[in-house]
């Protein structure tokens, strides 16, 4: 085993002939590259026109930051040209500063898994100068001054949320068994010294770090799935890091140098696009790669606006990915190519989505237990956004999300002005508005159906601009403000009229109806509207006469707290027919806090007979409101107090509700209870209303 001190004898050596690593502190300046400078231009960032804060070499603060820092992630290329990152260390001090400019790692590592290493230090790597033996033996590799590996580095303290860039060579370095292979150990480990120059290194303090505290393990790797080894899609195991990961390591070139960057999140952040193996070989550079069927997304949030990440895609579409698991060690490995999708490309996507890249992975290796390191979570970062599904997953039975995903297409076709508003309990107001068209002569777009949803947008309002951080409120770094709410008013029958008005009902919660529950009503509010929208599975059929009966299946709305917005648009059209025959066939049941019980009495006031088809169910008791129980019963309205809504409450004793009659069950609840009544109800014809977008 080759001490790290002997990375100094070897460095001074190479400095005495040939290469002054020193001097690579005289470099004036770095300049931005033709990606980054087109990127820079193609989303309006100011940084083209200033210099690069990215500095030559490694100074002595970014090397004490470096060494301060238990994790570093790494990337290099493979003998074809394809990105990988690994992310070593588990204790502070791993990685040091041990010449000018020069950085010395050691750390355990994969020895047969690892991508990274197996690029570095595999005996197929015809770059070096040196080279005795296989991977694994202790050979010291030692590289010329212009034909080492390009390395690009990541140092990040998650528990100070601190990181450092690094790009350079690498010089030398060794990798030997940790200790003696037995048929028992799934996969072999080695200490692994490395050495490499630093060319380039930038320090930052990243928004999207969720706190952690790592610690030291000794890893015992195992292959679980490599797409070029084994048939078949990527196994659960792989699905379920992907879907549940905060943070993930990200390497790219531009052909000259490399840049390792974290994108970090919300668990979930990171979407599943597909997940299909084609069997066929592709290549996006010309080459042959596995094509895996792994397709992913993920949104790019604001940050510093240098995209330097972004700027190497542009030149480059390679990507080279590693996704850890900090409890159990399980580490994925990602190679392939990407999109960098800007406005309506990336919001078909993700809804509410400016920015996101697309990633067609060529090749996947999922290896258990093969990291040196564990991490327990300390908590998350109060800038991440919330999870943002895909389309595909928002529109789940009835969820249309087309207007909402998409107004980066739309330009505004009419202004909405709020006229009024009238609070209904604490927290829930009715606001209507005045529909205007953009061209007075236009007024077909201002049609809409009962139950569908408005599409506003409040940036004119509350969009103060980029920056790169916002302490006072960090979520709005990445809001959009654009808003949809379900409409709670039926359509006008005709546009003729003089104004065509609308009403929303709406529970104070974020920025925008904090907008609207503050703003002086003796000044216009004037917002532009995008779009109207909701799929025709959530509206409920009207009962048609036939032959003097009523021919419709039973409906059954299940609502909670303003989640009866889209059936108090409806209701009036349904129990217009309410003479034809008693409406068996129509029922709600409608879940309410105590305090929410007024928002139940206005809507049976203003909407006549719908007080007879529900049942409320209110979870909170309350004796201040006895009585509004009582009104609402003499209305007749069953309520049950102190109760939540069960699966009896919507299946009969006998199975069927209402004996043989087809049925179809509206829902309109949050994520919690809307899973429940899905498990609750197998088999049903369901149609709910996502609460994603």
């Amino acid at each position: 085993m080759v001490n790290i001190f002997h990375f100094v004898t070897i460095i001074e050596a190479l400095t005495s002939t040939t290469f002054d690593f020193g001097g690579y502190l005289d470099m004036a300046s770095i300049d931005w590259h033709n990606g980054e400078i087109a990127v820079h231009r193609k989303l309006n960032g100011p940084h083209y026109s200033v210099p690069n804060p990215t500095t030559p070499g490694l100074s002595q603060a970014h090397a004490f930051r470096v060494a301060a820092s238990p994790l570093v992630a790494f990337g290099t290329l493979d003998r074809d040209g394809r990105p990988w990152t690994t992310i070593l260390g588990g204790e502070a001090q791993f990685t040091q500063k041990i010449a000018p400019n020069v950085l010395g790692v050691q750390s355990l590592v994969d020895l047969d898994y690892d991508p990274v290493v197996d690029a570095l230090f595999s005996s197929n790597n015809s770059r070096t100068e040196s080279m005795t033996g296989d991977k694994g033996d202790g050979g010291l590799l030692r590289y010329g001054p212009d034909n080492g590996p390009i390395v690009a580095g990541l140092s990040i303290d998650l528990e100070t949320k601190d990181r450092v860039k690094l790009a350079g060579r690498m010089l030398v370095g060794t990798v030997s068994e940790h200790q003696p292979h037995s048929d028992e150990a799934p996969g072999r480990i080695g200490d692994m010294q490395l050495a490499f120059v630093v060319q380039e290194a930038l320090g930052n303090c990243p928004k999207y770090l969720n706190r952690k505290k790592i610690r030291p393990h000794v890893p015992r790797p195992q292959l679980v799935y490599d797409s070029s080894l084994h048939d078949g899609q990527l196994p659960r195991e792989g699905i379920d890091l992907i879907t549940q990961a905060d943070l993930l390591f990200v390497s790219s070139t531009d052909g000259r140098t490399m840049d390792t960057n974290h994108r970090g999140g919300p668990p979930g952040f990171l979407r599943i696009v597909t997940i299909a193996k084609d069997q066929g070989r592709h290549g996006s550079d010309g080459g042959s790669t596995t094509n895996t069927g792994l397709t992913l997304i993920y949104p790019e949030y604001s940050g510093n606006r240098l995209y330097q990440t972004l700027g190497n895609f542009h030149v480059n579409p390679l990507v080279g990915i590693v996704v850890p698991d900090f409890d159990t060690g399980t580490v994925l490995y990602l190679t392939g190519h990407t999109k960098t999708l800007v406005g309506p490309e990336a919001s078909a996507y993700l809804p509410h989505t400016k920015l996101a890249v697309h990633i067609t992975v060529d090749r996947a290796i999922l290896v258990a237990d093969g990291l040196p390191f564990r991490g327990d979570i300390i908590d998350y970062s109060p800038y991440n956004p919330p999870v943002r599904p895909l389309r595909s997953e928002a529109t789940g039975a009835a969820g249309d999300i087309g207007a909402a995903a998409s107004y980066g297409e739309r330009k505004p076709f009419a202004t909405a002005v709020l006229t009024g508003r009238h609070e209904l309990s604490p927290t829930v107001s009715r606001f209507t508005f005045d529909l205007e068209p953009v061209h007075a002569r236009e007024t077909a777009p201002l049609l809409w159906h009962a139950g569908q949803y408005i599409t506003f947008d409040f940036s004119p309002e509350l969009d103060v601009g980029w920056s790169h951080m916002r302490e006072d409120d960090p979520l709005s770094l990445n809001d959009d403000f654009i808003r949809t709410f379900t409409i709670s008013s039926p359509p006008p029958l005709s546009t003729a009229s003089a104004a065509i008005k609308l009403e929303l009902t709406l529970r104070r919660h974020g920025q925008a109806t904090n907008l609207l529950w503050r703003h002086n009503l003796r000044v216009p509010l004037e917002l532009p509207v995008l779009a109207f929208g909701g799929d025709d599975a959530f509206r409920l059929p009207v009962p048609l006469a036939v032959d003097g009966n009523v021919a419709v299946e039973e409906s059954i709305f299940v609502a909670a707290g303003v989640g009866i917005t889209p059936l108090l648009a409806q209701a009036p059209g349904l129990l217009s027919t309410d003479g034809l025959k008693p409406s068996a066939n129509f029922r709600v049941l409608w879940s309410l806090k105590a305090a929410d019980i007024p928002v139940a009495l206005d809507s049976f006031e203003r909407i006549p007979g719908l007080a007879r088809h529900t049942t409320v169910f209110i979870t909170s008791c309350s004796e201040a409101a006895d009585e509004q129980i009582l009104k609402m019963r003499d209305a007749g309205t069953t309520v049950f107090e102190g109760h939540r809504i069960q699966r009896d409450d919507i299946v009969s004793p006998t199975g069927r509700g209402n004996g043989s009659m087809k049925r179809k069950i509206y829902i309109c609840t949050g994520p919690q209870m809307l899973q429940e009544l899905l498990a609750w109800l197998p088999g049903e014809n369901l149609a709910w209303e996502s609460f994603a977008f």
